[in-house]
């Protein structure tokens, strides 16, 4: 046999909501950390305008009109190292990439510096270099001299190593300015990879934060699933007891929002349904028992059209008149059970005894038992009161009472006992076969009296189980040696 594997509602809510969250949480690490390198880099850049500017004015003394060596240089006589090492501007760069640092940056050690500064003339010649290995060279070619010295902005990043990223330096120049004429342009450089520690920092705490939020999210997306499947279930246990045919049918689930108007809807669906049953299962079970009857009014009133002895004829006219009577019966028996299964609650509870109700069940049926030459007995333990609807017990007892007397052999005694929230009716007749005590109480469902006759109509008994579940009371069966004891256990109802 093949199985198939089936995911449940929970499961499949909770990998939905992993999948979303887990692609979205995703997404959004990726934006932060693939911004958190530019956005640093964007911070240094910015820095690097600010010092290069700051630089080229104080560079720019140093090109005075009157300095020879700037002369000199721009002539071409002597060789740049020669002289703007030599400015106060030199000695003060030369002296801050010697100064010792010690420094602790939101848990990162500096321990140097890292600018490296380098100044050219308006050929693009490097008159000055921090680190001392260019001084002389040519830079006019260079995107952050070329573009200063035509007036725009100048700045570049270059890999020292062509095959290492992590070894690119960003460059960013400022004019030297006489007047209104660029006369050189400086430079300010420092390594990417100074604030590599601080990206990778950075990504980490984003990381470690998004990795907690997902957690977090995770812990809220169970609760919500286990939430939403409980209720769900509660929806599902009511709609299995519904279709399992539950007497008395279930509470309405308490769930919110949706699930909550879904189970009104599955209530008033659950109503219809069983008024379509209920109506079904009475035509088809009025139409079964019908048939007995009308079949012997119909043979009788046949023969009674022939030429019959007058004995004959009274006897078929006796006929009619008991059938007519037992589907009376079978009518009344069911508009009083019709009538009792449309009640939600007790329509009219107030303080009763059960043996007030008791006496008046025995004064309905004493002169059926008087017929019969059975005595009515009844014994009263406790007379306290409950909330009852003193005509619906009444006419339950009175059932049980007309039942008991069928079956009671003539000359014996029916005996009723109450106590205060217990009716307890016994006879001492054949009582009922063990197939049938569970069936008793059934709609229609009749067992063959002492006679040979099915002459009931099998609503008495189930005329007390609905009472009893108006009261929230339970009807009990049991035999005896001889005769069955039916008891009415009655629940205290609230005021």
């Amino acid at each position: 046999m093949k199985r198939t594997f089936r995911i449940g509602l929970g499961l499949r809510l909770l990998f939905g909501f992993f999948l979303i969250n887990g692609l979205a949480a995703l997404f959004v690490l990726q934006i932060f950390t693939a911004e958190i390198k530019p956005s640093a880099r964007e911070v240094m850049e910015d820095t690097l305008v600010d010092t290069a500017h700051v630089l080229a004015e104080l560079a720019a003394g140093d090109f005075a009109p009157d300095a020879p060596d700037v002369a000199a240089i721009q002539a071409g006589a002597i060789a740049p190292a020669a002289t703007f090492d030599r400015t106060r501007f030199g000695r003060a760069v030369d002296a801050y990439v010697q100064r010792p640092v010690q420094a602790r940056i939101w848990g990162l050690h500096k321990t140097r510096v890292d600018y490296r500064i380098y100044v050219t003339d308006a050929r693009g010649i490097v008159l000055y270099d921090s680190t001392g290995q260019d001084t002389g060279r040519d830079f006019s070619q260079w995107r952050d001299v070329y573009l200063t010295l035509r007036g725009q902005y100048g700045a570049r990043t270059t890999r020292d190593q062509p095959d290492d990223e992590a070894s690119s330096v960003m460059h960013v120049a400022a004019p030297i300015y006489r007047g209104h004429a660029i006369i050189g342009v400086l430079t300010v450089a420092k390594p990417n990879r100074t604030v590599q520690g601080f990206i990778d920092r950075a990504e980490r705490k984003i990381m470690a934060q998004g990795l907690w939020l997902l957690g977090l999210s995770a812990l809220v997306g169970v609760l919500v699933t286990l939430w939403l499947v409980w209720h769900v279930r509660k929806l599902q246990r009511y709609a299995n007891s519904v279709q399992a045919g539950a007497t008395p049918a279930p509470p309405i689930p308490e769930v919110p929002g949706e699930l909550g108007e879904l189970a009104h809807a599955m209530d008033a669906m659950r109503q219809r349904l069983e008024g379509h049953a209920y109506v079904e299962q009475y035509v088809r079970t009025l139409t079964h028992e019908l048939k007995s009857p009308i079949a012997v009014v119909r043979s009788a009133a046949e023969l009674l059209e022939d030429d019959l002895p007058d004995a004959d004829r009274q006897r078929f006219a006796g006929q009619i008149g008991q059938q007519a009577e037992r589907m009376q019966r079978l009518v009344d028996r069911l508009l009083q059970l019709n009538q009792l299964e449309q009640l939600q609650a007790l329509p009219q509870p107030a303080p009763a005894s059960l043996a007030d109700c008791a006496r008046r069940a025995i004064a309905l049926q004493q002169d059926a038992a008087s017929l019969r030459q059975i005595r009515l007995e009844l014994l009263v333990q406790d007379s306290a009161t409950l909330q009852l609807d003193q005509e619906l017990v009444v006419l339950a007892c009175s059932n049980l009472l007309a039942n008991a007397i069928d079956f009671a052999p003539a000359g014996s005694s029916v005996q009723l006992i109450a106590t205060a929230d217990t009716l307890v009716v016994q006879d001492s007749g054949p009582g009922v076969p063990d197939y049938a005590l569970p069936r008793l109480g059934e709609r229609f469902f009749t067992t063959q009296r002492p006679d040979g006759r099915r002459s009931g109509s099998g609503l008495g008994l189930a005329i007390v189980q609905q009472v009893m579940l108006l009261h929230q009371g339970r009807v009990r069966f049991t035999q005896r040696s001889p005769g069955l004891q039916v008891t009415l256990e009655f629940r205290p109802q609230e005021h």
